[in-house]
């Protein structure tokens, strides 16, 4: 059951949680703060070290395997824990893919940062270990419901059900959400490096979970190869086909050999919001290199030009363009600063209903 509150947009309006205290407590952050804050920071050491010899576990209390979609490179299924009794998901790599020594390595850190980074909106990861083949796996809690990639594209279609059940008040609830899963990243190290509407869950009960952190940057880890060289020759040659990272790049990411901090999740974000005002990319090239040259070059159009027929408040599309300028330093600094705006606009645009 949702809470409904009538603001000043064109439809009834719901705040994103199904219990207000929940909702409460969804919707408080993180402050992030600098290493020496008393936060344990998620430590490379911890998270990209190998699997011990004598690691073992049952793999064989999982059984009813299903297919469940795709996540980030992986296979996921259902699957039954016998011991618990529940439901499950399980990730693995392909097996095309299982004996890839960076991805075997991606694989488990994406596991381990995922276990360490306890907070409501990111999924709990049950175990690690290897299948009865030698594949690595690990299992997190099953969550049903959709991909905010999935709502989004049935508003382009112009779906009724998708344009009022997930309005702009229930959008933005969404993305605090997530904004707080990445304040609390933040202040223990951690950098996604992937945000976009597919890695972003809404659960049947407003469950949002921020999803596939196997790109992210840990504390005290060494820079990778720049994101742009694994993706140069890949297409985007119609609206079907998304690889969907390059869109949600920052500039920073493109270039490569600078400094990656929270500041690029940030504009991540920046991108996603630019999205939801007007259910378009802020920047597209029919080829990804195209794609990264608009990205390090081209100022997108504000939101309102970009969709005059839609409403779009001008205070959020501000704050959208805020977040995806070129350099950093002239972004939120922090991912606390964004929240707190998106939060004003929620202020505000409420006061204006409630005075006399």
């Amino acid at each position: 059951m949702f809470h409904v509150c009538t603001l000043n947009y064109p439809v009834t309006t719901y705040f994103a949680d199904s219990d207000p205290q929940m909702c409460a407590m969804a919707d408080k952050s993180i402050k992030p703060t600098s290493k020496d804050d008393g936060y344990p920071h998620i430590d490379a050491k911890d998270t990209d070290r190998k699997l011990s010899k004598h690691f073992s576990n049952s793999f064989n209390r999982y059984t009813d395997f299903s297919p469940f979609g795709k996540g980030g490179g992986g296979q996921l299924r259902a699957c039954l824990d016998t011991n618990l009794g529940r439901q499950v998901i399980m990730k693995t790599l392909p097996p095309h893919l299982a004996n890839h020594e960076y991805l075997r390595a991606r694989f488990l850190r994406e596991a381990r940062v995922t276990a360490q980074l306890q907070h409501p909106n990111t999924v709990p990861v049950y175990e690690v270990g290897h299948d009865n083949e030698g594949r690595l796996y690990f299992t997190m809690k099953k969550v049903e419901g959709e991909t905010l990639r999935d709502i989004l594209e049935q508003q382009i279609l112009g779906e009724p059900e998708a344009m009022n059940t997930y309005n702009l008040e229930r959008m933005l609830g969404i993305l605090i959400q997530v904004s707080n899963a990445l304040s609390y990243a933040h202040a223990h190290g951690v950098v996604h490096r992937d945000i976009k509407p597919e890695n972003i869950q809404i659960g049947s009960f407003g469950e949002v979970m921020l999803l596939d952190w196997g790109v992210a940057k840990v504390w005290a880890m060494d820079d990778e190869e720049p994101e742009r060289q694994l993706m140069e020759h890949e297409e985007l040659t119609s609206a079907g086909q998304r690889p969907g990272t390059p869109l949600y790049m920052s500039p920073e990411q493109v270039r490569g050999g600078g400094e990656i901090d929270n500041r690029t999740d940030i504009y991540s974000i920046g991108v996603v919001l630019y999205e939801i005002l007007t259910l378009k990319e802020p920047l597209r090239g029919d080829r990804v290199n195209e794609t990264f040259e608009m990205i390090l070059r081209e100022t997108p159009i504000p939101p309102v030009q970009r969709t005059p027929n839609r409403y779009i408040p001008r205070l959020l599309a501000s704050i959208s363009m805020k977040a995806m300028e070129k350099d950093p330093a002239n972004r939120y600094q922090t991912m606390q600063e964004m929240i707190d705006a998106i939060r004003d606009f929620r202020s505000q645009a409420f006061q204006s209903l409630t005075r006399q």
